[in-house]
Formats: structure tokens, C-alpha cells, sequence
């Protein structure tokens, strides 16, 4: 296989700093972060940052259609050249914030007849990692399961428990629809230029049913991020302004068996289910046409 370096030294290709970019060049790695791809032949691989192609040709052997989004049109110069033999390969250049990706799964099923969802895969831009996240679970129905690659502390959060120091808002989000497992971790060393962070891989297979009941996305996004727009603060603290209605804070906190003393960092997925629950019955009985 070519290497990233002949690749890079080929195309006179430098990373760009407005992207984010630091291409993976450890060949190691990127056989073995290719390895935790399952090979299914039911449904499509979108990999994000697809850069120089040598993970995208990899994956290509494990799907029956693989769809490469890559922004730097430079970088997609590239993957039509050196993937042009792969007949299953698909070059799109967007940003990955701008693919509809239930429209993709169903013009694949519609054109290529896969019924499968969506798998999920690539070196994600650490500058935009959150916004991805958040992109993916917008679109969760239509994907099986994302394998990518995080800033290590922000793959810490994302596989946090209730109760350590990284558990937070990407953590009760990532629980909620995931089953989040950190694979493995990436040395700065396997990348070029080499970063100041080190990296971790983590595997985000998504549920067919979040843990808890979610009747309202926007109002459970809004809960879980007002529990922790102040860490050092008490939920009563931080839900005084909330709004529920003419029931005080506290007595909202003990109708959802919650201790309003806490912090949100304490509080369990299924805990947060129960306070949206009661947020949004308490507001919606507070209006005068109880919607």
C-alpha cells in the first residue's frame, strides 16, 4: 500500500490549518482502524475527512458502496485519481455538516438496493467534533454504528460515566442513543503534522430505542445543557430561571426523585429522562391551552 508520506510528497500536498487537518500516516493504524469496520454487505459506509484515501481504500473492501465526503477540494482532486480502479466508491465534496444523510440512505436503498443503515467512519476535524456528533444523532435512524476518531479528551467525554471529572453534556447525549466503547488509542506520533493532542478512537453503535423515553429532542438538549451550564452549581442553581410552570424548582426536583442539591455530572441518563419528563408536563400544564 502507498504510504501517506509518498502520498503527500506526490501531490506537493500540505495540511491545511483552516481545516484542521493532520492526516493519520501510520500505516499500522490505519489497517487497524480499518479492522474495527465490520464487512456487511446490507447497507452503505459514509467516511468522513476521507484526506489522502489510503483508510477509504480499505473500507472499500468491506461494503458494497462507500461514499468518501471530503471538503478540501484539493484532498478530492486526490481520491478520484488514486481510487479511480474502485468501482464501489463514491467522491463527494461537501461538508459533512451539509449531507443529508437520510436523504443518502434512501437514494442508496432507492439505486443500489441496500436496505441496511448507514455505517459511520473517519478522522473527523477536531475543530468541529461536537457539531459532527450532534449531526449524527440528528440523523440516528438511518445509521447503524460510527467509528471515529476524537481529540482524546473529548472521546474521554463522550465515554464518560456519571461521576467522573469528563462525564457531561456529550456524555449524557452519547448514552442516551449510543452505546459508546473507546476502541483504542492513537499516539500524536501517528500523524503528520504531529499534534499537540493525542487521539482516541471510539465506536458509537446507536440504539433502536434510546435508553430512555424521548418524546422531545430540542427540550431533553435543552434539560441537559442547563444542568451543566454552571458544573460547580446545584441543579436548584441552575434550573431556578427553567421554567416549569407555577411549580417551584424543588418540589419539580422531588417529583422526579431527584436530590436538587446535585450536580448535573452526578445524574444518570435515566435521571435526565425523568427531569425532562417532569419539566415538560409541569410547562405544559402551565399553559392556558395545555399544548
Amino acid at each position: 500500500m502507498t504510504t501517506a508520506g509518498e502520498r503527500m510528497r506526490k501531490y506537493g500536498i500540505r495540511p491545511a490549518r483552516s481545516l484542521g487537518q493532520s492526516f493519520l500516516t501510520d500505516g499500522n493504524m490505519i489497517r487497524r482502524i480499518a479492522d474495527l469496520v465490520p464487512d456487511r454487505r446490507d447497507g452503505a459506509v459514509v467516511e468522513i475527512g476521507a484526506g489522502l484515501g489510503l483508510l477509504t481504500a480499505l473500507l472499500a473492501e468491506k461494503t458494497p458502496w462507500l461514499v468518501a465526503v471530503e471538503v478540501d477540494p484539493r484532498m478530492t482532486e486526490i481520491l478520484r485519481e488514486e481510487l479511480k480502479s474502485l468501482e464501489n466508491v463514491e467522491i463527494l465534496e461537501r461538508d459533512i455538516l451539509r449531507v443529508d444523510l437520510s436523504a443518502l440512505r434512501e437514494r442508496f436503498r432507492r439505486e443500489k438496493g441496500l436496505e441496511g443503515k448507514l455505517r459511520i467512519a473517519g478522522n473527523i476535524p477536531y475543530n468541529i467534533s461536537s457539531p459532527i456528533f450532534f449531526h449524527l444523532l440528528d440523523h440516528r435512524r438511518h445509521i447503524a454504528e460510527a467509528l471515529l476518531m476524537f481529540q482524546r479528551e473529548v472521546a474521554e467525554r463522550v465515554t464518560a460515566v456519571p461521576g467522573s471529572k469528563a462525564y457531561g453534556i456529550l456524555s449524557v447525549f452519547a448514552r442516551a442513543w449510543c452505546e459508546p466503547v473507546l476502541e483504542t488509542a492513537v499516539p500524536s506520533s501517528c500523524f503528520r503534522p504531529v499534534p499537540k493532542v493525542e487521539s482516541a478512537v471510539v465506536r458509537l453503535p446507536f440504539r433502536e430505542e434510546p435508553l430512555v423515553p424521548v418524546p422531545d429532542d430540542a427540550f431533553f438538549r435543552r434539560v441537559v445543557r442547563t444542568a451543566f451550564a454552571r458544573r460547580r452549581k446545584t441543579l436548584l442553581n441552575n434550573f431556578k430561571d427553567f421554567g416549569g410552570g407555577s411549580v417551584p424548582v424543588p418540589e419539580l426536583m422531588a417529583m422526579a426523585g431527584i436530590d436538587g442539591g446535585r450536580r448535573g455530572e452526578t445524574l444518570t441518563v435515566e435521571e435526565f429522562g425523568r427531569l425532562a419528563k417532569v419539566l415538560r408536563d409541569a410547562g405544559d400544564s402551565g399553559r392556558p391551552d395545555g399544548r
